[in-house]
């Protein structure tokens, strides 16, 4: 190991970066990944034509330019543009909740009388500040979209009644006063790279001074990281063997099936409790610049369910609530002492669910400090 600058624990997108922009400085980066393949999460597969994403739909947005610009160094991106639904017993709407959306739930015709729908079940609340995930969907869309699409959803993703899940959780819901389907409009620019995940990583990792290891994990290297600075990308609990306790995520699980029976669409929500899994996944309709895989009448479903979190299983998301926000920073302060070379980065090592964008501007902006050796503490 000592022939290496740095040491990046982890290849995805936020480990990938970072050991990219170290490489281009003419650092030496040796990159360990637990799994047998690289992209971490973001990565996908090619199966007869298709890029299967094999741990979950990642669909890239961002407003940043300068984001946006330094992935397409990597990819070529297709315009692909989320626009998902949701199925209520048999039901379907648009999400975002827009006056598609409003006229099927009320006959509304006009923004105003959205609004004034909106407003009336609003009252329920009595002007009381939201203390809970069910109080502040309601305040911002109404009781009726609350029971329909939001509760069963939120509830099956989280485990738990919607009254025991912070209002932090929905700081913000897509509400369109028009008929927009675009649920991430205020993102300027949006696709999937044509290639994969994969290969977006793959050409992050292609230099000469870059070597990848795979079914690697951290202990088996940790012997050798003396003197070594180290850019770690994993869970801060298992690194520290648990020591003070397990970080609460959730889970998921898939099951994926090849048909002939396609959803006509890319993604579609089941807000129905009696329905177990959150989204179904139609992977063929996001390669929307292959007309011929389109026209196909084979394709590659994906069912998302969610699942409790225990160790050994995939963490997705973050339970971020007072209490563990609290060991997580205790788990700070222990790797501190521990191990003072280790710098945290990613998803998993800032315990935040990020969006790609942020995660790939967090690494640019962790490589820029460390690189010009400026106090990251």
């Amino acid at each position: 190991m000592s022939k290496f600058d740095y040491l990046v624990v982890g290849s995805g997108l936020f480990g990938a970066i970072f050991a990219c922009e170290a490489a281009n400085k003419g650092k030496r980066v040796k990159v360990i990944e637990k799994r047998n393949h690289i992209a971490g999460n973001v990565y996908t597969k090619e199966q007869e034509g298709i890029q299967v994403h094999e741990y979950g739909a990642h669909i890239f947005h961002t407003s940043d330019k300068k984001i946006w610009d330094y992935v397409n160094q990597f990819a070529d991106f297709n315009r692909y543009t989320n626009s998902p639904i949701a199925n209520f017993k048999g039901e379907i709407y648009n999400l975002p909740f827009n006056m598609n959306t409003f006229n099927k739930l009320w006959g509304v015709i006009t923004p105003d009388e959205a609004e004034a729908k909106i407003n009336e079940q609003c009252s329920v609340l009595k002007g009381k500040v939201p203390e809970n995930l069910e109080e502040q969907a309601i305040s911002l869309v109404g009781t009726d979209i609350y029971e329909k699409l939001i509760k069963h959803y939120t509830e099956k993703q989280w485990g738990t009644d919607a009254k025991n899940l912070s209002d932090k959780i929905l700081n913000r819901i897509p509400v369109r006063f028009d008929h927009d389907n675009r649920y991430f409009i205020s993102a300027k620019y949006q696709g999937i790279p044509k290639a994969g995940y994969t290969k977006v990583v793959e050409n992050m990792l292609q230099s000469k001074n870059i070597e990848v290891r795979l079914n690697t994990s951290f202990k088996d290297v940790e012997s050798e990281i003396e003197g070594i600075k180290v850019v770690y990308t994993g869970p801060v609990d298992e690194l520290l063997n648990y020591e003070l306790g397990i970080l609460p995520y959730r889970s998921l699980r898939f099951e994926t099936e090849w048909t002939e029976e396609s959803l006509g669409c890319a993604v579609i929500n089941e807000a129905d409790k009696n329905i177990p899994y959150t989204r179904i996944h139609d992977y063929k309709y996001y390669q929307i610049h292959q007309p011929e895989v389109l026209a196909s009448k084979k394709t590659y479903l994906c069912k998302e369910y969610p699942a409790d979190y225990e160790i050994g299983k995939e963490a997705y998301y973050p339970v971020n609530n007072t209490e563990s926000e609290a060991l997580y920073q205790k788990y700070l302060e222990l790797l501190k002492e521990r191990y003072p070379n280790i710098i945290l980065g990613g998803r998993f090592g800032a315990y935040r669910y990020w969006d790609m964008d942020v995660a790939i501007k967090n690494a640019l902006d962790l490589a820029d400090l460390i690189l010009k050796n400026k106090n990251i503490s």
